[in-house]
């Protein structure tokens, strides 16, 4: 229902001042406030001046629509139209007189706009919403406000200015009250901005703090490590040689006696590594090495690794069969210690019952590892601690169980590393459940196909060469000259096809590109030769790039172009044993050089022994060693130093030089190492069951590039 409220004409410029008067007027009855009054009247009066300066004449009619609760104002004449309409209301019309203004100041002001022009004339209807009260008025209200507004008198010229010249100093009063307290806001804002910066700084000092705490701290486990590994690990050494007896007969009380040093000094160094662990995953410089491998064969190992840990039958470690998995493609070492932090910790709180490793396909690709123990359990409110570093649990088992609260926290670390988790659940008294969830491929990228591998009959009289090549021919002709020479080659046109190939049989010596079309092979070198007991690897590339592949562990190497005998003769150098070379060991520390020179077999070795840079640098003036064991920290000259001084002898610059520390190595030192073509053999090799074994194989293969490259004892 639309109900008309007043009509008026504009015969004079009075008019057109009476027509804002009764705008502002009933929009004053309608019940809007002050500033929708102004804008009204504004806008009433713009459009009705329109009317009669452009139109001559005109009428204003003013309307009340209930049912869509707007104000509704309507302006027509009988003109001429309105000539670029369009470029008017699109604000690009340019007039001297200010035509169009009035139209466009309108339809910003109104809630609703609409205009029709002819050359009869034009309409303008514009409409403002009614106030939130006063939307529900009903026709008996609307003709009340009628008669009201009917019996009004209009104000006069003077009046209306009057009226206008208040509306105009009160809303010059409003902008400046909202002047001030813009000023005033402007002021605080100033004042929390430079609140802000200075917050801003004290964090970029605390952050700076913090970085320098954390490098300090980093520098200091990784010094500490080398000055703990050094006596630790020749104390695990010296005690495996009592127990060998391999300086005569303990009785009981002595053997029980070094089996205790022994345990002790093994959980001193487990700390060790994880505390460096730990600070390497911090300093965001631990790194993974993804590698294919199946779960059955990780769970294999493990087993074989944690049943010594097994003292009371009560007790059963049991590895759940896992069915259906899929091959994983991430860092093996890094998933085996975290299963061996939860294993371990499941046998030493589980006094009875039983210990079930098993693992499962999950989401998203992922596979979940569970460890479950019968143990005595964890409570809720202690779940968390065990994650904290150097967090325990106080309970009468874990006094009798010792432990560095470093496993836990380590493994957490060690999973998000990998883009998995570490979950436990547990009920005291029942036992706990420790889950790792990883991905199947670590960070998105897959593995290489499983390639399948038929493997002819193979002459156990002749020794297996494995040819690593991608070109055909190239392979097909050392094939040829290597049948010949009485080897039975076999050909792998990549990495993956070789890898698969050794896993059925372990050639006697491996030929490798380190560039082959689809990939770069130095990884895969690397890796042999940090496998126990590595096969001995010819290099055979057009990369001219000597320290670089001796570096990475190569045991010959040979530039394309070359004849046939050159290799021949290398791969039966590489397959034969070595004769007996003199070997020079520049450390220090005595007890470090007595257990090296323990794994060295005296029938085929000659070691010296030098007890600082200095002499050994002399010694092998004298000597002419085969190969240089070198310690880094010396007092004196260091072993970077001594290196230096020996790569700058022309009579001793070709010597091998096998590093042979505790140091943790900073990226820097370890490239300038390789760049001088030196194998690092830490010392904490030594601990291992097999260390004799590694010594022999890494000496052999070392001293017959040695060799080699002096030309005699091929």
């Amino acid at each position: 229902m639309t109900l008309q409220l007043h009509r008026l004409m504009l015969a004079d410029e009075r008019d057109v001042v009476s027509a804002r008067q009764r705008g502002r007027s009933i929009a004053e009855a309608l019940g809007f406030d002050h500033h929708d009054q102004i804008r009204i009247a504004t806008a009433v009066s713009e459009i009705a001046r329109n009317a009669f300066r452009y139109a001559k004449g005109g009428a204003v009619e003013f309307a009340v629509d209930a049912d869509a609760s707007m104000f509704r104002i309507g302006v027509t004449d009988t003109g001429g139209g309105i000539p670029h309409l369009d470029k008017v209301l699109g604000g690009s019309y340019k007039s001297t007189t200010g035509m169009g203004m009035g139209l466009l100041g309108t339809k910003r002001l109104m809630d609703e706009f609409t205009i029709e022009t002819t050359t009869a004339g034009t309409s303008v209807q514009f409409a403002k919403a009614l106030p939130a009260h006063r939307r529900n008025m009903d026709g008996a209200e609307l003709q009340r406000l009628q008669g009201i507004l009917a019996r009004q008198h209009p104000a006069t010229p003077i009046e209306e200015l009057q009226t206008q010249n208040r509306e105009l100093m009160r809303t010059l009063n409003e902008l400046r009250e909202r002047k001030e307290e813009l000023l005033e806001l402007n002021a605080e804002l100033q004042d929390t901005n430079r609140g802000v910066v200075a917050l801003y700084a004290e964090l970029d000092e605390r952050a700076d703090y913090l970085r320098r705490a954390s490098e300090l701290k980093t520098s200091f486990l990784s010094n500490m490590s080398h000055e703990f590994r050094t006596p630790l690990n020749s104390i695990i050494a010296l005690t495996r040689m009592l127990l060998d007896r391999m300086d005569g007969e303990l009785n009981s009380d002595q053997e029980q006696q070094v089996r205790f040093v022994q345990r002790s000094a093994q959980e001193l160094s487990e700390m060790v590594d994880d505390l460096l662990d730990l600070a390497k995953v911090e300093a965001g410089r631990l790194e993974v090495k993804p590698r294919s491998f199946r779960v059955d064969e990780l769970f294999g190992a493990l087993r074989g690794m944690l049943r010594p840990l097994l003292v009371d039958s009560s007790l059963n470690l049991v590895f759940q069969e896992p069915e259906e998995l899929p091959v994983l493609f991430t860092d093996e070492q890094k998933v085996s210690q975290i299963l061996r932090n939860f294993i371990s910790n499941a046998i030493k709180f589980t006094p009875r019952g039983e210990v079930r490793v098993s693992a499962r396909a999950g989401a998203d690709g992922n596979i979940e590892f569970a460890v479950a123990d019968t143990g005595i359990g964890i409570s809720r409110t202690d779940l968390n601690i065990i994650f904290e570093e150097f967090g325990q649990i106080d309970s009468s088992l874990q006094k009798r169980v010792k432990g560095t609260g470093l496993g836990l926290p380590l493994s957490r670390k060690l999973a998000e590393l990998l883009g998995g988790s570490v979950d436990v659940q547990s009920s005291v008294g029942e036992g706990s459940v420790f889950t790792l969830t990883v991905p199947g491929v670590y960070g998105g990228h897959a593995p290489e196909p499983e390639l399948e591998v038929d493997l002819p009959g193979i002459d156990s009289d002749k020794k297996v060469v494995l040819i690593v090549e991608d070109n055909v021919e190239t392979s097909f002709i050392y094939a040829r000259y290597l049948s010949n020479a009485g080897f039975h080659p076999f050909a792998a046109p990549s990495v993956q096809y070789a890898k698969n190939v050794m896993e059925k049989v372990k050639p006697a010596a491996v030929i490798l590109d380190v560039m082959l079309r689809a990939e770069t092979t130095w990884d895969f070198l690397r890796e042999l030769k940090s496998a126990p007991n590595p096969v001995p690897v010819l290099v055979i590339s057009v990369v001219d790039d000597e320290r670089r592949i001796f570096g990475a562990g190569a045991d010959a190497y040979l530039n394309k172009p070359f004849t046939p005998d050159e290799m021949i003769a290398v791969i039966s150098r590489l397959t034969s044993p070595a004769d007996r070379v003199p070997i020079l060991m520049i450390d220090d520390n005595e007890v470090s050089r007595y257990v090296l020179r323990g794994q060295i077999a005296d029938t085929e070795y000659a070691v010296h022994e030098a007890r600082d840079g200095r002499e050994g640098i002399r010694m092998a003036a004298t000597v002419r060693p085969a190969m240089i064991f070198l310690d880094f920290y010396m007092p004196g000259l260091n072993g970077m130093e001594v290196l230096k001084d020996l790569r700058s002898n022309e009579a001793l610059k070709s010597i091998p030089v096998v590093l042979h520390s505790t140091k943790i190595l900073e990226p820097t030192e370890l490239e300038f190492f390789r760049s001088q073509g030196v194998t690092v053999f830490p010392k904490q090799m030594l601990t291992a069951p097999d260390a004799a074994s590694r010594v022999e194989e890494l000496i052999r293969t070392v001293t017959a590039h040695y060799i080699h490259a002096n030309g005699s004892h091929v």
